[in-house]
């Protein structure tokens, strides 16, 4: 899509696919089949919340929709600054937009810059919910409460993965964009590292047996020292170059696996925007995900129906 939509959320419903972009609450594309969308001028936040969040924050990125306790959840970012960062907690109401309830957790509070980029899971084996998020001071993970509402009393903030800006000014092994996916025996944690705005930017992983143990790259490095193996990768001059900040990975109807992520367009008269892409992403034998090529897709297999 042409749009900005860069840090895209796929949400699929049983009538429709809604998708959020990452800047600002509204307006959002919604489509019945994923090669079709239209932009809907609809905010899926309410008005009253609208108006409750712009009094905390100027800036609104990077939205996660989970289901939790029953409950479809919204978390999001509010941003003014690295130090003064903060991600909210919405719930969904009867008339499908979604209701501010509070700030989940404050950068000013915890000491952690750059609160951003919200993933919320729950781990079906155990039933706590999870809290991944963070950028250029690493990213981290704290228990919620099991109606994903607020965070969980007593409950710490954990290290999983990507050095400090400070120690890693190049942002080769700083990571953003939390995404967690289940294949197989392994959790993936997909992030992105380097420069948002030019090639260096990329989409890698790590994995772990469980949500609480280490996640480590293919050569069986730990995240937390800034290490993660490759997925999408650009090269200065490529068409389409710095692939990140991945959304859900689906499986279409016909029995292919797909990844949304942005990236940025070189023949574009904007350079500053972000259109999405929608890649098939395979598993190798020893269950290392990867896209034909290993970058972004000019031209690329296109689902069948979903």
């Amino acid at each position: 899509m042409g749009h900005e939509l860069a840090r895209p959320h796929h949400l699929a419903g049983r009538e429709r696919h809604v998708l959020l972009p990452g800047h600002q609450p509204a307006p959002h594309a919604a489509q019945h089949r994923p090669l079709h969308w239209a932009i809907d001028d609809r905010s899926p936040i309410d008005t009253a919340s609208w108006t409750a969040i712009q009094g905390i924050s100027r800036h609104f990125w990077a939205p996660d929709v989970a289901s939790v306790g029953g409950q479809r959840m919204l978390y999001l970012t509010l941003y003014n600054s690295a130090e003064d960062s903060n991600i909210g907690v919405f719930r969904q109401e009867s008339d499908g937009r979604f209701h501010f309830l509070r700030l989940l957790t404050r950068s000013c509070d915890t000491g952690i810059d750059d609160t951003i980029d919200p993933e919320v899971v729950t781990d079906p084996q155990t039933g706590r919910v999870w809290l991944f998020f963070g950028s250029v001071g690493g990213i981290y993970r704290v228990e919620l409460t099991p109606d994903g509402t607020q965070l969980k009393e007593g409950a710490t903030y954990v290290h999983v993965a990507g050095k400090t800006v400070r120690e890693n000014p190049s942002r080769s092994h700083v990571f953003e964009g939390s995404y967690l996916h289940r294949h197989g025996r392994y959790w993936y944690l997909f992030v992105s590292s380097g420069h948002y705005g030019d090639h260096t930017y990329s989409l890698r992983v790590g994995r772990s047996k469980t949500l609480t143990g280490i996640f480590r790259d293919r050569d069986g490095k730990p995240m937390t020292e800034g290490c993660a193996t490759p997925v999408i990768t650009s090269d200065q001059g490529d068409y389409f170059y710095g692939p990140g900040h991945c959304g859900e990975i689906f499986t279409a109807e016909d029995g292919r696996e797909y990844i949304f992520y942005h990236c940025h367009n070189a023949g574009t008269r904007q350079p500053s925007s972000r259109p999405m892409m929608m890649q098939q992403i395979l598993w190798d034998r020893k269950g290392w995900p990867y896209v034909e090529g290993g970058k972004p897709a000019r031209i690329a297999h296109q689902p069948l129906s979903y």
